[in-house]
């Protein structure tokens, strides 16, 4: 896979990732999480982290979900270690908040875990498609 075509696929697949996280976070889960969070989230966002924290999240994506999965031609292998690998990092996130933190909420972290595990998923799903799409 040349490094053009990992590059067109990356950028097409953050749009996805994008689209799909800014829904659950801006409409679908904005409330919830407000309610849970309130005393504990920023006034303002850290748009430079979040920024960084999402370009390197995709790249896993891609390393341990997107490339191998494409590479064995197997759309299952991309939903697994897609959900695999945002079940670890969002459990990884929210269990050591929930370690750290005073008043993490339990019912952040299961909704936050399955969330991940989906959201990778999602994503993994489209990188591959994407992917393929390219190749062809």
């Amino acid at each position: 896979m040349s490094f053009a075509l990992l590059v067109k696929s990356y950028l097409l697949t953050t749009v996805v990732f994008f689209a799909i996280d800014i829904l659950w976070l801006g409409i679908i889960a904005k409330n919830l999480y407000n309610k849970h969070l309130r005393k504990l989230l920023a006034p303002k966002v850290n748009w430079a982290a979040a920024i960084v924290f999402y370009l390197l999240f995709i790249v896993g994506i891609f390393y341990f979900a997107i490339v191998p999965s494409v590479e064995e031609a197997s759309l299952e292998a991309a939903m697994l270690n897609g959900g695999l690998f945002g079940f670890f990092t969002y459990a990884t996130y929210d269990l050591t908040n929930l370690a750290t933190l005073r008043g993490w909420p339990i019912k952040i972290v299961f909704i936050d875990i399955i969330w991940g595990a989906v959201l990778t998923a999602s994503v993994s799903t489209a990188g591959f498609y994407i992917t393929n799409w390219l190749m062809a």
